[in-house]
């Protein structure tokens, strides 16, 4: 299985496995057993590189000063053979409850001096809370051994950036997120706005060779890491990222440590504190004595999502270094005491995003008056309003705030990006492209119509140091309009046309194709077919060849990035490489949004990556390793896991198929179709029977279908009359046929299952690269290559509705309704009856006739 494959094994197994234990508080328990076998699994790497052996291994204990001394100076700890994850598996049945406890207790106990900070009480949460996986000692074995048992495929060695670990362990908070409600944001930043948090910073911090980053709010932790992820791509060296947090929860502070050190982060760069960060400022020196040695620490950026307008105590605050030059805010809103924190420890060239609510845009009293201090002293850089429902366990409206302590520029940038994101169950999510127009218009402080615009302080300032979003950006869909005078007498306005300036810039000759001037301000339309006319058009075949043009050689230069050196690709890289391709061909190219290209080689890059990281981590030939295909069935009321057949570890069997096979292939769909006929006919031969036919015992009792051995048992039946006979035998024969047509599909599906296999298993080098490259490079250029078609459809879709609003005149209509009405007078006047029904006639026509040609006003 893959990454993606495995964390979503685990996490549906894990899901079931809490039973009535809360989410929230269920994953401290998977995820701190995930570290431990973290932590397990390096010692035994560790102990395997010094040339350890396993009886060695297996006799390390307590009692050993000197390898004990050892694995804590290298490692900052020790574990025992007894209490390593892997002793716990092997001693099957053996296993108990008590194993666990005692081992945390001796790693505590035997942790390095010098590295308390970083793993001191760190398993406290998951020690604690093994009393609540069951009733007693037996239960809480079983539940603690099911849940080992289910982690225990998780790779931990992470070479070659082949963050198997990172990632589940990721998927899991997220998922766990997702399930534990309002008790979700206490520990959980969705990855998109992570993500978009992390490239706004990455982007400012990018030439600096050693860098210092701070969360005060850190959750577990994931926020950090991917700011450090983004900036490192940047550097030249390991370890040059120095990371601080600070949490106030102690579980969610534990959490925030299991994840920095399981990225590979090394103790030095990691500074933890479990602490208030409004009521102790931090962080300084050393916390051991913070009144004697108290320094404040400023660093290259800060970002946080805190608790939304959570309540503090201001009291006392006046003197704080924090607040003093902008002032306390309110009692009833932390909003503004977390942003100035924040600021207070920024360096003079660094850069804080920090996520709030709307509220502190607009909201008046202490924070008024905060928000004025922060515009007048120019450290607001950005406002990017973010869609509603994006983070877990609150569906308010929310904001990131950009700051920095020195700009070269005193305006703001506002960025409403609320409409830009896509459906996930409940929630919305914010897309590739989304997090990337948005970091492209903080970098280039653009001004794009109904998304951002920069702002100038004065008119902020004549808005009172309003910061409302919608004040600034309109970024509401344009209301449709209607043309009276086209309505009367038809026409198309000129002003609606002009609102597909861009295609008539993009296509010259086409608009005079389609329309000519019958007024100053209105169209005619002269094409009977527009959507035809269009698809006709040479300015639109040359659109496409010119867009062709900006694409050719992209396979290539695909093949050269991804494939020629596939062992020495950067992962973290490639894909920002390939987008600024891609942006760069597409730059002079009319009406092609180059974000809906990026989205597409996002979507497909996604897969490339798993790919690559599987390649670089077991060699070119897991290319052709095939592994079993694991399925859960139904045994004995228990859901248990059997083969299915097999998979390809990369290569897909079906991608495979189609050039290997494609005969086989082709015979076997077609045996599969008129399967699917078969089925069909049945219903139809079904309906040919009569009422009296269909109470015979060839039919089912609900009258919906055939029984298979009695219509072979009637067929025979001669003493039936022949035209029962007649359809019997028919329908006794596509039940023959079906039978036969199951048999060869099976026997088919399954040669060619198994010839897939041997195909894949002994393929050359080259048919493998040529397989990788069909399903890695052609996808990206056929996704490319619809793009334009995409365009051109809906500009002729919206065209042709525009054409359609105003063909139909009222004056049209009334010279309709006046005709139709004469007609029916007409044939009303034909009818004959006798005298009352003559009467009843005539006084209908009279009154259609006073609707038709009402009398003169007096």
């Amino acid at each position: 299985m893959n990454k993606q494959q495995l964390a979503a094994k685990i996490w549906e197994s894990a899901n079931k496995m809490r039973s009535k234990i809360e989410a929230n508080e269920y994953k401290d328990y998977i995820l701190g057993f995930i570290f431990y076998k973290f932590l397990s699994d390096k010692e035994v790497k560790y102990l395997k590189d010094n040339d350890y052996e396993l009886e060695d291994i297996q006799a390390l204990n307590e009692e050993d000063e000197d390898a004990v001394k050892d694995i804590q100076n290298s490692l900052g700890y020790f574990i025992a053979h007894k209490n390593l994850f892997s002793t716990w598996l092997e001693m099957g049945n053996d296993f108990d409850i008590d194993n666990v406890r005692t081992a945390l207790s001796a790693f505590s106990r035997l942790i390095n001096p010098s590295h308390k900070k970083v793993f001191k009480n760190i398993f406290q949460t998951l020690d604690t809370g093994l009393s609540k996986l069951g009733e007693n000692a037996r239960s809480q074995t079983k539940s603690v051994s099911d849940l080992i048992h289910l982690i225990k495929d998780i790779p931990m060695d992470g070479k070659q950036d082949y963050d198997v670990l990172g990632f589940i362990y990721e998927y899991l908070i997220g998922n766990f997120a997702a399930n534990a409600g309002k008790k979700a944001g206490e520990f959980y930043t969705p990855q998109e706005v992570s993500r978009l948090m992390s490239e706004m910073v990455a982007e400012h911090l990018k030439d600096r060779q050693e860098i210092k980053i701070y969360d005060p709010t850190s959750g577990s932790g994931s926020l950090l890491i991917n700011i450090g992820k983004s900036v490192a791509k940047h550097l030249d060296r390991d370890n040059a990222i120095q990371y601080y947090a600070q949490e106030l929860k102690e579980n969610t502070y534990n959490l925030t440590r299991m994840n920095l050190i399981m990225r590979g982060i090394i103790p030095e760069n990691i500074v933890v504190r479990n602490g208030d960060t409004l009521e102790e400022d931090w962080p300084y020196f050393d916390e051991d004595d913070p009144n004697g040695t108290y320094k404040p620490l400023y660093v290259d950026a800060v970002v946080s999502n805190p608790p939304y307008s959570q309540q503090w105590n201001p009291a006392d605050k006046e003197s704080d270094p924090r607040y003093q030059t902008y002032g306390i805010a309110p009692k009833g809103k932390a909003d503004y005491a977390f942003l100035l924190h924040d600021l207070y420890h920024l360096k003079p060239d660094g850069i804080m995003n920090i996520v709030l609510p709307h509220g502190v845009l607009f909201r008046g009293g202490e924070e008024g008056m905060i928000r004025k201090k922060l515009i007048e002293l120019n450290k607001i850089d950005a406002i990017i309003g973010l869609p509603a429902n994006i983070f877990f366990g609150t569906g308010i409206p929310t904001i990131i705030m950009v700051l920095r302590q020195s700009r070269p520029n005193d305006d703001v940038l506002i960025v409403d990006a609320s409409k830009g994101f896509i459906k996930d169950g409940k929630n919305n999510k914010l897309r590739a492209c989304d997090i990337k127009k948005i970091v492209d218009a903080v970098k280039n402080r653009q001004n794009i119509n109904k998304f951002c615009r920069v702002v100038n302080r004065e008119e902020i300032k004549a808005n009172d140091y309003n910061l409302n979003i919608p004040r600034y950006v309109d970024s509401s869909p344009k209301q449709e309009t209607f043309d009276i005078y086209a309505l009367m007498f038809g026409g198309i306005p000129a002003n609606e046309l002009d609102e597909f300036a861009d295609f008539w810039q993009a296509f010259p000759n086409l608009k005079s194709t389609l329309f000519t001037p019958n007024t100053n301000a209105h169209h005619k339309l002269q094409v009977e077919n527009i959507k035809n006319t269009i698809s006709g058009s040479p300015d639109i075949a040359q659109f496409k060849q010119n867009y062709q043009n900006a694409l050719s050689g992209l396979d290539t230069y695909l093949k050269t990035m991804l494939i020629s050196d596939i062992h020495n690709v950067n992962i973290n890289k490639a894909d920002s490489s390939i987008s600024d391709e891609i942006f760069t061909r597409l730059k002079n190219t009319a009406l092609i949004d180059p974000y809906a290209a990026y989205q597409l080689l996002n979507d497909k890059y996604q897969g490339i990556s798993v790919d690559l990281e599987i390649i670089q981590t077991e060699g070119f030939e897991a290319i052709k390793k095939v592994e079993p295909n694991m399925v859960m069935k139904k045994k004995d009321g228990k859901d248990i896991e059997v083969q299915d057949g097999w998979t390809g570890r990369i290569l897909p069997f079906e991608l495979v198929q189609q050039h290997f096979f494609s005969d086989e292939l082709s015979t076997l769909t077609q045996k599969q179709s008129r399967l699917s006929e078969i089925g069909s006919l049945y219903e139809e031969y079904l309906d040919e029977f009569s009422e009296e036919e269909k109470q015979m015992d060839f039919i089912n009792e609900e009258r919906t279908a055939f029984v298979n051995a009695e219509v072979a048992k009637f067929a025979k039946n001669k003493a039936l009359e022949q035209e029962t006979l007649t359809k019997l035998i028919k329908v006794a024969q596509i039940i023959n046929e079906e039978k036969a047509l199951k048999k060869e599909i099976k026997n088919l599906s399954e040669a060619l299952h198994l010839a897939t296999k041997a195909c894949i298993e002994n393929l050359s080098d080259d048919n493998a690269q040529m397989l990788i490259y069909e399903k890695w490079i052609t996808p990206i250029i056929d996704g490319l290559l619809v793009l334009p078609e995409n365009i051109i459809n809906d500009f002729s879709n919206r065209l042709d509705l525009l054409a359609k609003k105003y063909a139909d005149t009222f004056e049209n209509i009334d010279q309709e309704i006046t005709q139709t009405e004469q007609d029916l007078v007409a044939m009303m006047s034909d009818l004959t009856g006798d005298e009352q029904d003559m009467q009843g006639i005539a006084e209908f026509i009279k009154i259609v006739g006073w609707v038709s040609n009402p009398p003169a006003k007096p």
